[in-house]
């Protein structure tokens, strides 16, 4: 029997009640199709920091470089200053593992409402992935003269050919595999970004010739914005830069039904990749019972899928439809008509059967 040892972040807020749920759902799926999860718990996040001052210890990278996965709640606490626990935890992991790839799927579960009118499951089944560790999020850049009238503020948009191509090619690979539209979108701004862009273009439709059974398109990143509320099934794979796919996300998990329902992975392919529902701590819900989790329950269903468990991320995802077809009122915190618990109960239940 194969067993994986999975690193578990909690985090802040309502992150450790949806991540109660989403092991309990995982918990489920092994026992049904026959393998071990050996879960580590650590408390990173914003108690942490305001207790010790410290948000990742020496040797935390290291260390969770020994895991198969890591499954995180949500990180951010209004007592800490922001910034502080993304860089020093989200990017801190994102960087020092090499996840290099999000990937998002953008898809409408049946019995899910979606903001946009007269679409339905048929019309939201897309897939984006973003560059993780460049562009704009590189942090290269600095302030002069802070605070005066001749303040300078530089941010640099890093942007390498094995950071671009890597990220394209995994874009194709993961195209082909899922097998539906068999085209990848590549989002830009080639007409102002001409130096960046330029690289991503010309990478892009190099890498395309190996790959002639994959349609290729390029929309400008306003442009792919307008279609994905008006047309978005005309998307199959879209690949962007860092700040462009973490705008366009954030689109896709609104039309999709909202953050209640949006899950992500943060992948390094050859290394330990994270998975993480798209919604923050919610700290105004905490401990009231009322969150949705499923969002941490799809990072789960991502997380089986990455590790091979297809079977079971099947069966994952079969639940969660099924759940919010016959059981949930709302994907709203509070408008669920079940508490965090009993939604965790009823994707459980579906799982065992």
């Amino acid at each position: 029997m194969n067993t994986y040892k999975i690193a578990v972040i909690p985090g802040d807020g309502t992150g450790p009640e949806v991540i109660a749920e989403g092991v309990k759902v995982l918990e489920s799926a092994s026992r049904r199709f026959g393998f071990g999860l050996d879960f580590t718990w650590y408390d990173y996040g914003g108690e942490r920091y305001l207790r010790t001052g410290e948000v990742l210890p020496d040797g935390a990278l290291e260390e969770l470089k020994q895991y198969k996965a890591i499954y995180l709640g949500a990180i951010g606490n209004p007592k800490v200053k922001p910034g502080i626990l993304e860089k020093g935890i989200l990017l801190a992991l994102r960087f020092g593992l090499d996840q290099y790839i999000n990937l998002r799927p953008v898809i409408l579960y049946p019995g899910v409402d979606t903001p946009l009118k007269d679409k339905g499951p048929e019309d939201i089944d897309f897939v984006v992935v973003r560059e993780n560790t460049e562009g704009l999020y590189a942090g290269a850049g600095g302030i002069l003269k802070k605070g005066t009238l001749d303040e300078v503020a530089i941010q640099e948009s890093i942007n390498t050919r094995k950071g671009v191509e890597r990220c394209i090619r995994f874009a194709f690979d993961y195209c082909r595999r899922r097998n539906k539209g068999k085209k990848v979108t590549l989002c830009g701004k080639t007409n102002v970004l001409t130096y960046a862009f330029d690289l991503w273009e010309r990478t892009f439709y190099e890498v395309a010739r190996e790959y002639p059974d994959i349609t290729t398109e390029y929309a400008h990143v306003d442009a792919t914005c307008m279609w994905m509320v008006k047309n978005p099934a005309c998307f199959d794979v879209i690949v962007t830069d860092n700040l462009f796919g973490d705008i366009i996300t954030d689109l896709g998990a609104m039309i999709q039904g909202g953050m209640g329902i949006a899950a992500g992975g943060n992948l390094n392919p050859e290394g330990v990749s994270m998975f993480e529902p798209i919604g923050g701590s919610a700290p105004k819900y905490t401990g009231k019972g009322v969150i949705n989790p499923l969002a941490a329950i799809c990072a789960g269903q991502m997380m089986l899928d990455y590790l091979g468990e297809t079977e079971a991320a099947k069966a994952v995802e079969d639940a969660v439809k099924k759940t919010v077809s016959h059981d949930l009122k709302s994907m709203s915190a509070g408008k669920m008509g079940h508490t965090t618990s009993e939604v965790g109960d009823l994707v459980a239940g579906y799982i065992r059967g």
